[in-house]
């Protein structure tokens, strides 16, 4: 969930994302060391005598600055590539869920289960209930079980789409034609928002997603009243 004035990423809820936030503090801490040691050469540059001459023709100095350059790429792609096949296999799912995009809603079927499907749409501002969300609120939630692994076919029926979940770190292009797969896995549960993050058309900031994390049993319960 996100909160007022917020500058970083949501709470991690799942195990992907906790790696990306790994990965973000990671790169950030290298920015940071690059820029104080770019910042401290140039404040010596004005300061001192280290002058154009002594520095540029210096041999030490041009094998350093290749080098280091190398190593710096090294540290940052390999915890990448790492996370990026993390984040594309998808072992054994326990359950495969189906989401179409539309302009401008979604719609959703459990393919696991004989006849559940439905449409998700935003609802107006004037319906919205007290502590509801502005832009954020669905009449159809998307429930899921927690701590299971689940598969996410997603497409679209018109034009290009993403189905975008901040704090699951999901974020999947839905393209006419191409059926493409995510896996979600929710560590706690409660209701996690996202929105369509492809322009997308006149009410491409119309189309939220909500998904309702809940244990098994809940889940079973619900799934059997529809």
């Amino acid at each position: 969930m996100a909160y007022p004035f917020q500058l970083g990423f949501q709470d991690a809820s799942s195990p992907i994302m906790e790696e990306l936030v790994h990965f973000h503090d990671h790169t950030l801490m290298i920015v940071f060391l690059i820029s104080s040691l770019v910042l401290y050469v140039i404040s010596a540059m004005l300061t001192t005598k280290l002058t154009h001459t002594s520095t540029m023709d210096a041999q030490e100095v041009e094998t350093i600055w290749t080098i280091l350059p190398a190593i710096i790429l090294i540290m940052i792609a390999l915890p990448s590539l790492r996370i990026l096949y993390m984040m594309d296999e998808i072992n054994n799912p326990a359950m495969t869920v189906k989401t179409m995009g539309h302009q401008w809603y979604w719609s959703y079927e459990y393919t696991d289960f004989s006849d559940l499907t439905f449409d998700s749409y935003m609802i107006p501002s004037n319906d919205l209930a007290p502590g509801e969300l502005r832009l954020l609120e669905v009449d159809n939630r998307v429930v899921l079980p927690m701590e299971l692994p689940i598969r996410m076919l997603i497409s679209s029926e018109d034009v290009l789409h993403s189905w975008a979940v901040p704090a699951l770190g999901l974020k999947t292009d839905a393209i006419p034609g191409r059926l493409n797969q995510a896996t979600l896995t929710s560590t706690r549960p409660g209701l996690f928002y996202g929105q369509c993050s492809e322009i997308c058309g006149s009410n491409h900031s119309f189309m939220p997603i909500v998904l309702e994390i809940v244990p098994m049993q809940y889940f079973n319960n619900w799934s059997a009243t529809l």
